[in-house]
This record gives C-alpha cells, structure tokens and sequence, in this order.
C-alpha cells in the first residue's frame, strides 16, 4: 500500500488527473490490496487471524482465493483503464531521475524482506533484524529515500486495537455469524467490512466453534472483497490516506468518504463476481 501510493502520488495524483480518476484509482489500489491479501496465508490481517486456527496453508489459499484475486485485480483494472483511456493517453507524467543504486543493496533489502516474514512470529528476532535493517538505511542514506515509519505505524497500532478490543465487538456479531447461511454471510461481511474492518470480522469468526467449510469460506471471501469501500475497512487503508490525503487530485478538503465508496463499488462488484458468483 505504501509504496505504490507513493508511486501514484508522485506521478499521477500530483500530475492534475481528474477527481474522478483520482478516485476511481483510489477504490482500485484499496480493493486490490484488501483481495491480493489471499495471494498466501501470511500477506493480510484478515487470513492472518484465521489461516493457523482452520489450517489454511499456502496451496489452500492459491486453490480457493489466490487465483480469484489474481483474475479480479486484472479485470479491474483493465475496466477502469479502459473507462479513462482517454484521459490517461493524454497525460503527462514525468519519470524519476534514474539513480545507480547498488546491486548488493537491492539484494540486502530482499534478504531482509524474507527475514522479516519468516520471523514475523518471533518478536525478540524480529526486532533484532529491525534494528539491523534501520542501521543499513542510516549507513546507504544517499541511495535510500527517507522512512515512512507514520504510515507503518498506522497500521501496527490499528492492529494492535483491534487484538486489544476486537473482542468487545463479539457479544453481537458472533451471534450473527452463527445465525446465517452462506449466501447471507457473505454479503453481510461485504457489507459489515466497511464499518468493523475486515480482520475484525475474521478474527471473531475464528471465535465460533465449529463453523462450517463453506462458512469460512464465505467470511474470509466477503471480509476482503468488501476491503476498499472504507476507510477502516481494511488495516492498510489508514496508510494510503495518509499518504495520498494532501494529494492534488483531491483538492484542500482532501479525500471524501463517499468518493471513496464510489470510486471502490466498480473494482468491489469485480470482486462479488469473482469470489462468489463464479465460487
């Protein structure tokens, strides 16, 4: 989320894109980021809180989510480029000067990308390799960019919230997951992902004893698609407004929550065909 609105931003947002492509952009990047989550079953809050519980490993994911996200994303994106060709044919954007970055840099950076996942379950290490990793940017600051700690923090203490109160919710959706069928729960979970957050609803399914194969199914599968609409609908979110908040495109009152709802419903129904219609 955060480094490709930064890209966006940079290049198209601050380039005098019209408001509707700025929010048609928007609701894409978020819908894409919540439903590119179940690429594998350690990349999104929402199949984190469930995928060790119901034993969901990486072969599940692909089989039953991995290749719908795949076919949404591409399809959304295809329809909105489509929609304002036009407009994007004419713009003009201006490339970042190229800076010779070194190679062994690049791959330090992927090595500690792969620690950071593999120990992500392992705070004491984790945060060893952290503190490595700030230490490496302080010493290669003429080829690295400044750190966007904000927007990482933003996700880390929702997060964190939602561990620590999440539970608060569960004296009435509980009772509700419990009560409806598949059909309904998914929809519902579309629906109630853009005022609860998605994780929040999978982490109280997780809760539920003895909920069904196609009940979790449908949770997880409505938690995401449902995951640009809001802001607080999806834990990156908060990172993206952040950053694309002061944007141009949007004007001095910033990002607006119905243009964002509306921006997000073309790249959400994609997702609704998808994930179940087409389940």
């Amino acid at each position: 989320m955060t480094l490709l609105a930064l890209l966006l931003k940079r290049r198209y947002f601050d380039r005098g894109i019209s408001r509707n492509l700025a929010y048609a952009t928007l609701g894409l990047l978020f819908v894409n980021v919540s439903i590119g989550g179940t690429l594998t079953h350690f990349a999104a809050p929402p199949v984190l809180m469930v995928a060790d519980k119901w034993n969901w490993g990486f072969g599940f994911m692909f089989e039953h989510f991995g290749w719908r996200a795949a076919a949404t994303g591409a399809v959304s994106t295809l329809v909105v480029s489509a929609i304002f060709w036009k407009e994007l044919t004419r713009l003009q954007t201006e490339r970042d000067a190229e800076a010779s970055i070194p190679l062994w840099l690049t791959a330090t950076h992927l090595v500690f990308l792969a620690l950071v996942v593999f120990f992500a379950h392992y705070p004491d290490v984790f945060f060893g390799v952290f503190v490595l990793f700030l230490g490496l940017v302080v010493a290669t600051a003429q080829h690295q960019d400044s750190l966007k700690l904000r927007e990482g923090l933003l996700v880390g203490f929702f997060l964190a919230g939602l561990v620590m109160l999440g539970s608060l919710q569960a004296y009435w959706l509980k009772p509700l997951i419990e009560s409806l069928g598949p059909n309904a729960l998914f929809f519902g979970a579309t629906g109630l992902t853009a005022i609860t957050d998605n994780a929040a609803l999978t982490y109280l399914g997780s809760l539920v004893e003895g909920i069904s194969d196609p009940l979790k199914y449908a949770l997880v599968a409505g938690a995401v698609a449902g995951g640009g609409l809001t802001v607080i609908a999806n834990a990156p979110n908060p990172a993206g407004v952040g950053i694309l908040g002061n944007a141009k495109a949007f004007g001095e009152e910033g990002i607006s929550p119905l243009g964002l709802f509306l921006g997000a419903l073309l790249p959400t129904t994609v997702a609704i065909v998808f994930f179940w219609l087409l389940h």
